[in-house]
């Protein structure tokens, strides 16, 4: 009886594999029947839950082929009538990505002879499509499928080239397409609200040396809204835009002052405001700037140095291009200093009372108005610092 029972539990045994075999070759039947990948999908989607296909690296050969057919075939009738019935633009950007992440599970599975044709195949399938990847990625993008559909068709584009499976061709496509595979990717998970993984593209775009600042401007960005949005992960954001800003600024200069500001920021917030200070001074001696000298304020404001502060923003509100955000820190920073030294002011000193309202309570005022002319809707909230410096005006000085 127990030998019975044993032949009958291995028969079962042999029957189940041999159906999910049966299933994987009827599926390798159907490929390129554009009719029929749903049904070759299903039967392929089964044998890679079962134990004893989801191994196979065929099964997952047979699965990208599938789509890889499929696609192909509708890229012939395409070229021939682009109205055909079975023609849907959407549908082969979804094959190719499909083939490509079905043949990209061929290669861990095929480990016992790495010449295999199995796998020699399937880097014929994958390289074949390069031009395919970017191609669904637009046609993603245009119906709105940003985040992940697009994305993850430019992520292809940007990561075969270098990638150990690429062929001689796609190894050689230039930098400056892959780089632009990646920011097009970082654009649309920015989109998506995937900040870490638009994070993730601008970073590998900066890695293989991207020459576009916009780049580097949005993946300092994506930090600043992860680390907004998530107090757990402010230091990892803060690591990540040191590093970005250094090599933006390494590269770009002062070309894009975003990058010189994260780095003096992040001094500043580490407390080491000697060395912002240097780092500000050192580049003042070669741009000496209405920006710079507004941001030297900023530092020596929150070193607390009052007295330096002011001397850096005056400087700045008298040069030529100073911008409405310089001028609006440099008229808070003259009042609120102009309310300290009311404080200490003897009330019997007219002569230092009338100096105190010219050189900050006139000249803060002075200054916001000037920002408020310059750009009315960046400089709303000075509404309520000329309220007080009204209110100081007639009150403190009459």
């Amino acid at each position: 009886m127990k030998k019975i029972l044993t032949v009958a539990l291995c028969s079962m045994t042999i029957c189940s594999l041999n159906a999910q075999k049966v299933n994987v070759d009827a599926a390798k039947k159907l490929a390129g029947k554009i009719d029929k990948v749903e049904e070759a999908r299903a039967m392929i989607n089964e044998a890679k839950l079962n134990d004893e296909t989801k191994n196979d690296p065929n099964t997952y050969f047979i699965a990208g082929k599938i789509e890889y057919d499929a696609f192909d075939k509708a890229a012939q009738k395409q070229k021939l009538n682009p109205n055909d019935k079975d023609v849907n633009p959407l549908n082969m950007a979804e094959q190719v990505v499909n083939g490509y992440n079905n043949m990209l599970q061929v290669f861990p599975l095929d480990t016992q002879d790495p010449k295999a044709k199995l796998s020699n195949d399937a880097k014929k399938k994958i390289n074949s499509h390069y031009d395919d990847y970017t191609n669904a990625a637009v046609t993603f993008y245009n119906e709105k499928q940003y985040y992940p559909q697009a994305y993850n068709a430019f992520m292809i584009a940007g990561t075969l080239p270098k990638s150990e499976i690429a062929d001689r061709a796609v190894s050689l496509v230039a930098d400056s397409l892959v780089n632009q595979s990646f920011f097009n990717a970082g654009l649309c998970a920015y989109s998506g609200n995937a900040l870490e993984d638009a994070a993730k593209a601008f970073k590998m775009a900066r890695l293989n040396n991207s020459t576009n600042e916009q780049n580097y401007v949005y993946e300092i960005a994506c930090w600043q809204y992860i680390a907004q949005k998530d107090s757990t992960k402010e230091a990892d954001a803060k690591r990540e835009i040191d590093a970005i800003a250094k090599a933006g600024y390494e590269k770009f200069g002062m070309d894009q002052p975003v990058f010189f500001n994260n780095l003096v920021n992040s001094l500043v917030m580490d407390e080491k405001m000697d060395d912002a200070l240097a780092l500000v001074n050192s580049q003042l001696e070669k741009t000496p700037t209405a920006n710079l000298y507004g941001l030297l304020g900023y530092v020596y404001d929150r070193k607390g140095d009052d007295d330096a502060s002011v001397t850096a923003y005056r400087t700045a509100a008298g040069m030529d291009g100073v911008d409405a955000e310089t001028l609006k820190n440099v008229c808070k920073k003259l009042f609120k200093v102009g309310v300290a030294k009311r404080e200490n002011l003897d009330p019997k000193d007219v002569a230092a009372k009338e100096a105190l309202k010219a050189d900050y309570f006139e000249t803060a005022k002075k200054v916001a108005n000037r920002a408020k002319e310059m750009s009315p809707e960046t400089t709303k909230d000075l509404d309520y610092v000329i309220e007080n410096i009204d209110y100081a005006l007639e009150s403190y000085f009459n």
